[in-house]
């Protein structure tokens, strides 16, 4: 028999969902009417009357149709997956918070690295401070670096110059000049990080945050592309990395992954110098990130 509160259970489900579609609607209209064309690299013209940018506008930046963009400003009850919630907070110049409660008002989980890990604690953090001039970083299994250490920071790049959402060792090492310059033996270095990746990626093939890193390789890089439709697998190893930095020259480091938990989750990466020069261009490098450092604002 059904009781009162089942029947009573959809009514309530379905009033909150609208409530829901509601205020996202709302949200997205008033940022995107608080976003000026010039913001996002569009000409502003004589006859605009729109305060902000056009739907049209924010559905081609997101790469939307405009009707299906123009139902969800009109709250209409339509399905919005994680990559068009994470088009949408770039096209509109989302910050943290506000990307935030986008993923909140429509009930989905934001797949992008988070700010800040469990594994990466207080203690893990004087680690990494410590094994200066060896550069280290935090990585999860998804090559997003979660923490590094000054000297980490100039190794390939400056890396303190990277959004948040960017650092992750596949995005640079595919599209950021700076950090693949840095690295002597590209192909071979970006060879074994798709096989990495996609050995690893076997374990996590559902998961929106995963898929969404690979869609974004592939549609930005076609050296990645290229790579990946190899299907080469390899496990992690330990290995004799090059790399020329812009304020010391080359250095010889070997790699060295240290994980944190039982399974293959995070781990701390090591770069210890191979050679006596490359220690004394580490002790230089560190030297100059930590003159930087003090140059910042308190």
């Amino acid at each position: 028999m059904t009781t009162m509160a089942q029947e009573n259970a959809v009514p309530a489900t379905a009033s909150l969902s609208a409530i829901r579609r509601h205020e996202l609607a709302a949200f997205l209209r008033h940022r995107r009417e608080h976003i000026a064309p010039e913001q996002v690299g569009l000409p502003r013209g004589r006859r605009r009357r729109t305060p902000g940018l056009r739907r049209e506008e924010v559905a081609q930046l997101s790469a939307v149709g405009v009707t299906w963009y123009t139902w969800l400003e009109q709250a209409r009850d339509i399905q919005v997956s994680v990559q068009v919630l994470d088009a949408l907070a770039r096209a509109l110049q989302l910050d943290p918070s506000e990307r935030s409660h986008l993923f909140q008002l429509a009930g989905a989980i934001d797949p992008t690295p988070a700010t800040a890990c469990p594994s990466v604690t207080p203690a893990i953090r004087q680690v990494l401070e410590q094994l200066e001039p060896v550069p280290a970083c935090v990585q999860n299994s998804r090559y997003d670096i979660l923490a590094y250490n000054r000297t980490y920071g100039l190794l390939l790049c400056d890396l303190d110059a990277v959004p948040p959402e960017d650092r992750n060792c596949m995005i640079l090492s595919y599209t950021n000049d700076d950090w693949r310059s840095s690295i002597i033996h590209l192909p071979e270095a970006q060879r074994l990080m798709a096989a990495r990746f996609r050995a690893t990626m076997a374990g996590h093939l559902a998961e929106p945050g995963w898929k969404m890193l690979l869609k974004r390789l592939r549609t930005e890089s076609p050296e990645f592309r290229e790579v990946w439709d190899r299907h080469e697998v390899v496990e992690y190893r330990g290995r004799r990395k090059e790399f020329m930095n812009r304020h010391v020259g080359r250095v010889s480091l070997d790699h060295t992954d240290l994980w944190l938990g039982p399974e293959a989750g995070p781990r701390m990466v090591t770069y210890a110098p191979a050679d006596k020069e490359s220690r004394r261009r580490l002790e230089k490098l560190h030297t100059i990130a930590l003159e930087r450092a003090s140059r910042l604002p308190a």
